[in-house]
């Protein structure tokens, strides 16, 4: 019980007592091979070793099955990638070669979040038992459930504290480097971002799922979910996602499980902010809106972690299955995005919440106080039942800061570092030839302002300014980013000096703008 002054008193004897008995659930006895969750009556979740056993033995069971890595951790450790469909075999040129629609599943990015990675052990067990033969002549599965290998492994009890389970603990959030890996899209400081993008580069996935689990908010939806939310995506991205298959989602989940999802948010945190429904954020350092300025579908999945782990695993496993079904059948929508000519075109550098025209309604839930059986600490479990909230719903984003996107991008050769970026991204680039005369934009710094607290390794800088024409020769060896390419949009995120997620923000430039100017020049759309 809980004391007046919130501490928590409970004799040894008494914890132990309510540790349930460590025996498979019925559904693990019928299912081989097990994860660690069901052969533990989701007590624990896989460690590493875990993962890899289950994934090996499993399969050679199955003919749609292949084995393959897309990197490795901080630590060393391979990123298994299995692939699954009617392909030769796990290797980028195969699978590409096949023309399926390619969909990349992720768990455990952050790698207390583990509902994610046993669902996706699980699918492979459905494949393998025959369960989805009908997708394959359609889709290919691109599946990483142990994205954040390394921080899968400091399990320890203390970890996501008042999550519903497992109670034998598990990792922790950061990456062995102490990185958030899903605010490492755009910088790429960690080995596992940069595993990730090869494997873009190689596979480009049509479609990829984030699996995680959300706290914060009681409310009564079993899954939230988000599309990308960077206002830049691509209008059919978004509409495809907002008009159609979430919903589509929603209501089949619905119909057969009898659990609601709905789109990511939280009530506000501060009291002095407007009363509504509040996505998370719109910058590009987050999968899903990374994956959005790639030109390609993101779903984001967050699970509730005041459900039972269980359930938590189970929900995001019913997600994953809707999603895939779900894409075999609108492929023609999910290819179309590539179309696009961007010089010229308006888009944003920064952002803000935009408000529903109207209120909605939110299915609001509650839950209840426990206490950890081995911590003593307090655990939140959810309680049956909704109440309908109305409220403004802050789901996407409008931009507060434009600029024109122009016909190509300059960057000197000496930022090595940039260009390194750019590789690692993708994103096309072409060396100067010849000494070239050409009226280009030249970004005059009037304000630049730096953190005082340092994120993720960087003290983020803010640019003010605005852009002079200038008639200059372009040197040999300067690298051209036409605008004109598939990534486009991204580079213009990357490298647009107000970019509130660009390579400037990152700190890639510092040592480059002392002189007032931004090194990289722009070819003004006209050109």
């Amino acid at each position: 019980m809980y004391t007046a002054a919130g501490t928590v008193r409970i004799a040894a004897p008494l914890l132990l007592a309510v540790i349930p008995a460590v025996t498979p659930t019925a559904t693990a006895a019928q299912s081989e091979p097990s994860t660690r969750a069901e052969s533990t009556a989701y007590m624990e979740t896989s460690r590493y070793d875990d993962v890899i056993r289950f994934i090996d033995t499993i399969v050679p069971r199955s003919e749609w099955l292949h084995l393959g890595f897309m990197g490795y951790t901080h630590e060393g450790r391979r990123i298994p990638l299995v692939v699954a469909g009617n392909v030769a075999n796990a290797s980028a040129e195969a699978v590409r070669a096949s023309g399926k629609l390619r969909i990349y599943l992720q768990g455990n990015v952050h790698a207390g979040e583990v509902c994610g990675k046993e669902a996706l052990l699980m699918l492979m067990r459905e494949i393998v038992n025959g369960e989805h033969d009908a997708w394959f002549d359609d889709v290919v599965l691109l599946i990483a459930p142990i994205y954040n290998a390394d921080g899968n492994e400091r399990v320890a009890l203390g970890n996501r504290p008042g999550q519903n389970g497992p109670y034998g603990g598990m990792g922790q959030r950061a990456n062995a480097q102490g990185l958030d890996l899903n605010r490492d899209h755009m910088k790429l400081d960690s080995p596992e971002a940069r595993s990730l993008l090869s494997m873009m580069r190689a596979y480009d996935p049509h479609v990829s799922v984030d699996l995680h689990t959300t706290n914060g908010t009681r409310h009564a939806y079993h899954v939230t979910y988000s599309p990308p939310l960077n206002p830049n995506t691509h209008p059919a991205i978004d509409g495809l996602l907002r008009d159609d298959w979430l919903p589509a989602m929603t209501e089949r989940i619905r119909a057969k499980h009898g659990w609601e999802y709905y789109y990511y948010g939280n009530t506000p945190f501060r009291r002095d902010a407007e009363p509504g429904w509040y996505t998370f954020d719109h910058r590009p350092r987050f999968n899903n809106n990374y994956i959005g300025l790639r030109n390609r579908i993101a779903i984001l999945s967050e699970a509730y972690a005041y459900a039972s782990f269980e359930d938590r695993v189970l929900a995001s496993l019913y997600f994953v299955q809707e999603i895939v079904g779900y894409a075999g059948e609108r492929q023609g929508p999910i290819r179309a995005a590539d179309d696009d000519i961007l010089p010229g075109t308006e888009l944003g550098v920064r952002a803000v919440h935009a408000r529903s025209e109207a209120k909605v309604d939110i299915l609001m839930g509650e839950t209840d106080n426990g206490v950890h059986p081995l911590t003593g600490r307090r655990q939140l479990s959810r309680r049956e039942g909704s109440r309908v909230e109305s409220m403004y719903e802050y789901g996407s984003f409008r931009p507060t800061d434009t600029e024109i996107v122009p016909a190509a991008y300059l960057v000197p050769a000496e930022l090595r570092a940039v260009v390194a970026r750019l590789r690692m991204h993708g994103v096309q680039l072409e060396a100067v030839a010849l000494p070239t005369e050409l009226t280009v934009e030249q970004f005059r710094t009037t304000e630049s302002e730096q953190a005082t607290r340092e994120f993720q390794g960087h003290r983020e800088r803010r640019l003010e300014g605005t852009y002079e024409a200038l008639q200059t020769e372009v040197p040999v060896g300067t690298w051209r980013v036409d605008m004109r390419q598939p990534l486009a949009r991204l580079a213009f995120y990357l490298l647009e000096p107000r970019s509130d997620d660009g390579l400037a923000n990152w700190n890639f430039l510092d040592e480059a703008i002392e002189n007032g100017f931004y090194p990289i020049l722009r070819v003004p759309a006209e050109q």
